[in-house]
């Protein structure tokens, strides 16, 4: 940076979704902003996380696909996969995105600092090189960082970011975790041909979901032939050979090629000296905020999965975006964590949005279940052993859709048109009274007329 910059308005540590959108909007607003990113610009989400990953999850369907193209009269000659043509590909469309982050920060006016930055006081910002610089506000927008703990041969596991860059696909995968991260590889790595096992502490994968969604799911990954192995955990790795031998809590013993966790993230918060201004934690370990993402340090603010709030980069952006409106448009404004939809791109889909079973008995008197499983118009000729979930948690009392959880082919598409309902407060009489689409999948949402099952009163009637 040049002496004529070392003051700006603000700056922003982290050039994730959540920070390149607060700077963005901010400079367009005519605030003097800088930005500052150690590894790559564009964050987790597109450098190591949603976009690469989606890129490896179309991969990975390309197989089915071929299986089932025989039942509608294609003939395939044998198809081979190659690893490597798919990461060097995956890797030339990461170095488009990231080139466009920068050019989108550059176009307004944002000053690109490619070093590491921690706070030295409440308005001070050094840099790895050596130089400072003076901010009337901070934007902390690191992100999160993986979590794997205390392990014997901790040293032969990899993460989801370290996945990314393989050299070769493994034969043979153990995968430990029951989360977004871990279901998703472990569904990419089965689609491209390896053996998976997947392990996880817990009774289910995808804690916090609906639990039909769960169970759905779980079975559906076992006829992809994904072993999972609940209520146990890894406890050593030993190298052997090229391979690794994998010691479970319980007893048993898996030999595989590459053993992968994905156990959570925490938040990106190490080394940024938030101990030298007072900055305050919650009690999640993220960053505690209020409502307009203001840190203890009234200055001073942070974005997406450092608060480890809703980590979605969706949410990221959002709160970004909100806080240059709050800060330097003067439209002071909250971001609305309810009703948000979220995917897991496994094999296959998951989509849902608002209140799980589960969540809407807690909160509601009365609530109806709609709910329907049926083979895919496609499965028919392909012979695919595979079931649509749908389901539709509703207020018995107001008639509101609460929740809307979905596991199939197309299940993110369907969910993000699903959300404005739910959020837009509709009725399962609304959902009726709109003609279905035929033949589709999502009819299904508009023709659940009786409800599985009933809780509250109602039940009582």
């Amino acid at each position: 940076m040049t002496d004529s910059s070392r003051e700006v308005d603000l700056f922003v540590i982290g050039a994730g979704s959540g920070g390149v959108r607060a700077a963005r909007i901010a400079a367009g607003y005519g605030a003097k902003v800088a930005i500052a990113e150690e590894y790559r610009f564009g964050g987790t989400c597109v450098i190591r996380g949603c976009v690469p990953k989606k890129l490896l999850v179309y991969a990975s369907r390309f197989g089915h696909e071929f299986e089932d193209a025989a039942g509608f009269g294609w003939t395939v000659p044998e198809p081979s996969f190659d690893w490597a043509t798919l990461i060097a590909n995956k890797d030339k469309e990461i170095d488009r995105l990231e080139r466009a982050y920068v050019t989108n920060l550059e176009k307004p006016g944002v000053q690109i600092v490619r070093s590491r930055a921690e706070i030295a006081d409440p308005h001070t910002i050094r840099l790895a090189t050596g130089e400072t610089v003076r901010a009337k506000h901070i934007l902390i927008a690191t992100g999160g960082t993986p979590v794997v703990g205390e392990l014997m041969g901790r040293e032969h596991v990899i993460t989801s970011n370290e996945a990314f860059h393989l050299k070769k696909l493994p034969p043979r995968v153990l995968i430990q975790g029951g989360g977004y991260i871990a279901v998703e590889f472990a569904c990419i790595f089965a689609g491209l041909g390896s053996k998976v096992i997947q392990v996880y502490r817990g009774g289910n994968i995808l804690r916090g979901f609906d639990d039909d969604v769960r169970t759905h799911l779980h079975a559906e990954m076992g006829r992809r032939g994904i072993e999972i192995v609940t209520h146990d955990t890894v406890m050593a790795v030993h190298q052997s050979g090229g391979a690794y031998d994998v010691h479970l809590a319980h007893g048993r013993c898996f030999d595989v090629d590459c053993v992968m966790f994905a156990t959570g993230r925490k938040p990106n918060i190490a080394g940024l000296g938030l101990e030298n201004i007072g900055v305050k934690l919650a009690d999640n370990g993220g960053i505690a905020v209020d409502a307009f993402s203001r840190t203890s340090v009234p200055h001073i603010y942070a974005v997406g999965d450092v608060t480890n709030r809703i980590n979605l980069t969706p949410v990221a952006i959002r709160e970004g975006h909100a806080l240059a409106d709050t800060v330097f448009g003067n439209k002071p404004t909250k971001v609305d964590h309810s009703s948000v939809p979220t995917a897991v791109f496994s094999e296959p889909e998951v989509g849902v949005v608002g209140l799980t079973e589960t969540e809407a008995r807690e909160k509601h008197p009365r609530v109806d279940i709609y709910k329907a499983t049926f083979r895919p118009m496609k499965a028919t000729l392909s012979g695919r052993d595979t079931r649509v979930l749908m389901k539709l948690v509703v207020d018995g009392d107001s008639d509101r859709v609460l929740g809307c959880h979905i596991v199939g082919e197309a299940a993110a598409e369907m969910i993000q048109m699903a959300a404005i309902a739910v959020k837009m407060k509709a009725t399962k009489a609304d959902f009726d009274a709109t003609i279905a689409l035929h033949p589709t999948a999502a009819e299904e949402l508009v023709t659940m007329r009786m409800p599985v099952a009933r809780y509250g009163l109602k039940a009582a009637e």
